[in-house]
């Protein structure tokens, strides 16, 4: 039953009024972008990883299990985010009524690191720009803990796509044409994934075939996820970086450590909601809107009101404000407990302004005021059993620092660019130079990833997450909102254009700002003082399943703004 026991007519009828924004077909089946299940669900960017995570529950496999097998699989169909080079953030239900956890495998800065080793306007493409690599040790830590089979069958389907190959989406090989385009400083990536070593371009259809990575995979399927930081594939890695003046070496890998973290859980119309701890910022800002939006009756000003999203967006730009302020590693820095209390978000509530937009340099307090990509992938799993798992993760910008470890055939990380670059420096266009996320060695850099757990009596009833550096958020809150708060059909979630505002540049985001559909609302705005981007860019790709909490059945939502597909059993 949803929040404040509405009824399914409201919810139509929301439906109607709101519309549906979809950016493709839809259908119903065992796999496609919407899919109804009864036991186990997988939706992700990549029909195969979608598929390779369905088999592995048909084969009696946990969802972290299949989780494993999916972000192994996306290290080959989604070069631009899936990875072995970077880390991320994965959430899990272990079971029905169990304590949510959260496997954090954020890349670390190297021991070499210093607060001052970038120039703000560098590049953050190339070697100095990676940080220590995660993936491998948090999703065998991961699997270590809430898995059931051998460690090899998860990682092998991932191998027999890279020595099979696989057919390119009309969007990937678009996408691998741009980035080889731009890429002619990277040899080796062009070397692996140029067709024709660079000289043709990719088509819709054309195979794409990956056998250094499919040694890699072989090697860690058959020696363990060590293989990754220790031994041939390690030697490789620092050899790479080395060769291009990086900074890290065999001892960075070796001291890397995954945690399985306690969660950020809040609640919202009697609901759970869990979420990424610190170096995430993504649960406590994402539990912080929500306790502010909480003290609002959005549900009676309506999906479409301007005055719904002026209280959104203002809710929004203070919660960005506290993430720079307070938010990074806990190991290196004290982040104060009231950001998530209902006390502090009626504070915070109250200080709205509900006839006019706040500027945010307003905001600013005592940060001095001087005049995170885009490129993610997240997936959601359900079991038959309950377990549940939202996992992101990322190599930050697309296809990350374009390094390519020569002979092992995957893409190194350049997280560092997720830390504050010039320590004291913050100022109107995004730049953030707080004293929380400076660079120190070994230090993790902040993340906006939220993948997201909404409990009902200690059952999932919502997995989500989505791509897109600081917008993540913020698309996490709209496909809460969305469902929670008014009522929408998982699908229309999912589709409804999404907004963002991120503190500074102090301007709106809306993906609907362009459609006629949305001019009142956008003109209202506007006359409120609120500042447009008159640019409609797509914001994230939240693929999302919904439970019902009365049946237990299963809806897997692929968010049709990338390739995303849903597969169920």
């Amino acid at each position: 039953m949803l929040s404040r026991n509405r009824v399914v007519l409201v919810a139509a009828l929301f439906g109607l009024l709101v519309g549906t924004w979809s950016v493709a077909p839809r259908t119903m089946a065992s796999g496609s972008t919407t899919v109804r299940g009864e036991r186990g669900v997988v939706v992700s960017d990549s029909r195969e990883a979608s598929r390779v995570g369905i088999k592995v529950l048909n084969q009696g496999g946990s969802a972290v299990d299949a989780a494993v097998a999916v972000a192994m699989a996306l290290a080959v169909t989604l070069p631009e985010a899936g990875n072995l080079g970077g880390g991320g953030f994965m959430m899990v239900l272990p079971a029905p009524g169990a304590t949510p956890v959260c496997v954090e495998y954020r890349e670390t800065a190297p021991a070499a690191a210093t607060p001052t080793m970038f120039r703000l306007g560098e590049s953050h493409l190339g070697y100095k720009a990676i940080g220590t690599p995660g993936t491998v040790r948090g999703l065998a830590l991961a699997q270590r803990r809430f898995g059931k089979l051998a460690w090899k069958r998860l990682v092998e389907p991932a191998v027999e796509l890279a020595t099979q190959g696989f057919p390119l989406s009309r969007r990937l090989a678009a996408s691998l044409n741009r980035v080889l385009a731009d890429s002619a400083a990277f040899a080796e990536f062009r070397r692996v994934y140029g067709k024709d070593a660079g000289r043709a371009a990719w088509q819709a259809g054309d195979r794409l075939v990956l056998p250094d990575l499919a040694a890699t995979l072989r090697q860690i399927a058959d020696s363990g996820p060590n293989a990754f930081y220790q031994g041939d594939i390690a030697r490789r890695i620092v050899a790479e970086i080395h060769a291009g003046g990086g900074l890290i070496n065999a001892g960075d890998l070796v001291a890397y450590q995954a945690h399985v973290r306690p969660s950020i859980t809040g609640t919202f119309h009697g609901y759970q909601v869990c979420a990424p701890p610190p170096p995430s910022s993504g649960g406590i800002v994402l539990v912080e809107m929500l306790n502010v939006l909480e003290n609002f009756d959005l549900h009676r000003l309506g999906p479409r009101s301007p005055p719904t999203w002026h209280r959104v967006i203002e809710t929004m730009r203070r919660a960005y404000r506290d993430r720079a302020a307070y938010l990074g590693d806990t190991d290196f820095v004290k982040i104060p407990k009231h950001l998530t209390t209902k006390t502090y978000a009626r504070r915070l509530a109250g200080e709205i302004d509900l006839r006019r937009a706040t500027p945010s340099e307003a905001l600013a307090g005592d940060i001095p005021l001087a005049g995170e990509s885009p490129h993610t992938t997240h997936f959601s799993i359900i079991d038959a059993d309950g377990m549940a798992v939202a996992n992101t993760y990322t190599l930050e910008q697309s296809y990350g620092s374009r390094v390519v470890v020569r002979g092992a055939g995957f893409l190194l990380n350049n997280e560092m660019g997720d830390f504050n670059w010039k320590p004291g420096h913050t100022d109107r266009r995004g730049n953030i130079g707080t004293p929380a996320n400076v660079i120190a060695p070994g230090k993790r850099m902040l993340s906006s990833q939220t993948p997201t757990l909404v409990l009902r009596d200690g059952r999932a009833v919502l997995i989500t997450g989505s791509p897109g550096g600081r917008t993540i958020i913020n698309t996490v809150l709209c496909v809460l909102l969305n469902r929670l708060e008014f009522g929408l059909s998982p699908r229309e979630s999912v589709d409804a254009p999404r907004w963002h505002q991120g503190w500074f540049p102090d301007m709106v985001r809306f993906e609907g700002v362009n459609d006629p559909r949305y001019a009142e609302t956008v003109t209202r705005l506007r006359a409120m003082g609120h500042l447009f981007s008159d640019k409609a860019a797509r914001q994230g790709s939240a693929h999302t399943i919904w439970i019902d909490p009365r049946t237990g059945r299963r809806v897997g939502v692929a968010d049709t703004r990338r390739d995303g597909f849903a597969a169920a059993q």
